[in-house]
């Protein structure tokens, strides 16, 4: 097998189709949660099976939400071999394409749901050197420290706008729009996932002609958080870190090789 035409599939759950309130994301005990997972698994499948139409030969897949506690059990494409992030530098040098599905906008993006960089509560903003980003480039630059383009992203109008402005030629799937911060109108979810499939077949079949995101090293990792208190305890256990207000603070990035380097 070329190992080059191995995928790897990072997943969210905000930007999944058929998840239009708040609620089905952080009240993870209730019934919307629950049929959040069912959407998530029938997104990640849609993407799995465009992958393979497109010409891949193999599909790694990352829950990439929250605690990555997520997927149903026995629901993924038996095709498709699930990950933890700790597989991820083993696995990058093997793949030609990574794929983005169920993402959101960064945080403080107008007229998009859920957006949001890592935490809601304590992340006001985030950056890699003086350019604000969101969890969309933080995968996209991950992988492109690997020469791996980004080819594929579904989720809001917002996200995917976002995604298109990074990874020039990336396929996107815009499965919904927000009618505010926290409720969407999506599309029905079988319109959504064809989309989905088709952006994620396209996405391989064209992964060539589209650019790894490549930030040169050294570059900085930069943080301001909501509060002076979240900055505290972040820096509390981390010496390396730079301090360089009462809410923000900074570190350099001499190397790429785990997930955790595009990481404050």
């Amino acid at each position: 097998m070329d190992n080059r035409k191995a995928v790897f599939i990072c997943t969210d759950l905000e930007g999944i189709s058929g998840v239009n309130h708040i609620d089905q994301v952080l009240k993870t005990e209730e019934d919307g949660y629950k049929k959040a997972c069912e959407l998530l698994m029938g997104d990640t499948n849609a993407a799995v099976a465009g992958a393979f139409a497109g010409g891949a030969e193999a599909v790694y897949v990352l829950d990439g939400h929250g605690s990555g506690k997520n997927f149903i059990p026995g629901k993924l494409d038996p095709r498709a071999v699930q990950i933890k992030m700790d597989d991820m530098p083993a696995l990058m040098p093997k793949v030609g394409a990574t794929m983005q599905i169920g993402l959101h906008a960064m945080s403080g993006t107008r007229h998009a749901f859920l957006d949001h960089t890592q935490s809601s509560v304590s992340v006001h903003d985030y950056y890699f050197n003086d350019m604000k980003i969101g969890e969309l480039m933080q995968d996209g630059v991950y992988s492109g420290a690997f020469g791996v383009p980004c080819v594929t992203v579904s989720g809001d109008r917002a996200a995917c706008a976002e995604a298109e402005h990074f990874f020039p030629g990336v396929f996107t799937a815009v499965v919904k729009t927000a009618e505010e911060r926290n409720v969407a109108d999506c599309l029905p979810v079988e319109e959504a996932q064809r989309l989905i499939y088709e952006a994620a077949k396209a996405g391989f079949e064209n992964r060539h002609a589209i650019k790894p995101y490549v930030l040169p090293v050294p570059y900085t990792v930069t943080i301001e958080f909501n509060r002076a208190d979240y900055c505290d305890d972040v820096c509390r256990y981390r010496p390396d870190l730079e301090r360089l207000d009462a809410r923000t603070a900074r570190s350099v990035k001499n190397k790429v090789e785990t997930y955790w380097d595009v990481l404050l």
